[in-house]
């Protein structure tokens, strides 16, 4: 941290006393001077006055020169007990001890000024320390709430504010692993629900069959249908599982090239195309020779499951339509049926995962569409569905 603030005020603290000490200082030693020069001149002017009062016949202009000498070799203060190194003015020693004493006084004072900036300093900066490890410990309890009105500019609160990024990552991350044990575990649920139910069919078939050996052929015969059609759907809803679970973890990689959108519709077409005859549905595709970039294999799995869907809700001898454009910034395929369409009550959950509306068939399990949609999202993708009443229509984007 280059933000030495709190360090930067001491030094500017310490400097304005050394510079008021200066300040101080030198005018003290000027008053002092001036004290020096007033008794000093009181002196000379009572010994001019004695000189003129016992020597009237010295003239002035003598006892200035006198005054303004400096060659005086004369040690005839010593006849008075006076070496040159004394002072003879007793009022200069006076004002020598006063200044003595200010001055002394004066750098104790800074002294101790110094003394409490650097304590004071010291005790913000242990406070501030003694802060930090509290939210430190405060985060390591999984308790992400803290003050941050009181950030200012310094070394310790640009700390605090990264600890509080951190803090808000780790709490982010806290709701999100959250959130995501509960979405496992509703998911969870879900598969045992969604799997429980046609093993339990299974397994009830398979006790009668076991039980009865001498069931008639043809019952019989059913009950061995209905056991494959229960192991088909578990396994259609495995396979399904398995590849949501690969997008979840991102282990998909899309290998992207240029496809015509008419060869995806035909494959994705013949997929259901047992169950088009079983219901007697035509399929029309309209403008469907376009070529755009995208992966064919999950596009092709992503149009079957909107597909099979369309076919599921709709009327036997009915039809569906898909109609196809493309312009400067996408491709669109709009898949239309004519059958029950969609409650609005259903309609914003319809790409939820295992979320099944009110008029699904017992085989659907509510992960086709959601299925659908992950491929198309991450394929530069995107799809709505509209429903009003009768039919409904999905509008599927893929972006250049």
């Amino acid at each position: 941290m280059k933000n030495r603030i709190y360090l930067k005020r001491l030094l500017i603290l310490i400097s304005c006393l050394a510079l008021l000490n200066i300040i101080i200082f030198v005018i003290f030693n000027r008053y002092t001077y001036s004290k020096y020069q007033k008794n000093y001149n009181n002196k000379v002017n009572s010994i001019v006055d004695t000189l003129k009062e016992n020597y009237p016949n010295i003239t002035e202009e003598e006892i200035v020169k006198v005054i303004n000498s400096s060659e005086n070799n004369s040690n005839v203060l010593e006849d008075y007990g006076y070496s040159k190194d004394d002072s003879l003015i007793e009022e200069n020693d006076n004002v020598f001890i006063e200044n003595i004493i200010f001055v002394g006084s004066l750098f104790i004072l800074e002294v101790i000024a110094i003394i409490i900036l650097i304590y004071v300093y010291d005790y913000i900066k242990s406070k501030k320390i003694k802060d930090i490890i509290k939210l430190m410990e405060q985060i390591n309890n999984k308790d992400y709430s803290f003050n941050m009105d009181d950030v200012t500019e310094d070394e310790f609160s640009l700390l605090k504010n990264e600890i509080y990024k951190v803090t808000i990552m780790l709490k982010e991350g806290a709701i999100v692993s959250s959130n995501e044990k509960r979405e496992l575990k509703n998911s969870l649920e879900d598969i045992s629900h969604q799997i429980k139910t046609p093993l339990t069919s299974i397994l009830i078939m398979l006790d009668n069959i076991i039980d009865n050996p001498d069931m008639d052929d043809k019952l019989k015969e059913e009950f061995i249908n209905d056991i494959k059609r229960e192991a088909s759907n578990i396994n259609l809803l495995v396979q399904s599982l398995l590849k949501l679970s690969k997008f979840d973890a991102n282990t998909v990689s899309y290998i992207n090239k240029e496809n015509n959108l008419n060869d995806i519709l035909s494959k994705a077409i013949t997929n259901v195309s047992t169950l088009c005859d079983l219901k007697n549905i035509k399929i029309n595709v309209h403008d469907a020779d376009i070529n755009f970039v995208c992966d064919f294999m999950w596009q092709t799995e992503a149009l079957t499951n909107i597909i099979k869907n369309s076919v599921e809700h709709s009327n036997n001898g009915s039809c569906i339509d898909i109609f196809c454009k493309q312009n400067k910034i996408y491709t669109e395929v709009i898949i239309k049926d004519y059958g029950e369409g969609i409650s609005k009550k259903d309609l914003p959950h319809i790409f939820k995962r295992f979320y099944k509306c009110s008029n699904s068939t017992n085989e659907s399990y509510g992960i086709g569409l959601s299925l659908a949609k992950t491929i198309i999202d991450k394929n530069n993708g995107s799809i709505k569905v509209k429903s009003e009443g009768v039919g409904t229509e999905f509008i599927i984007k893929y972006f250049k």
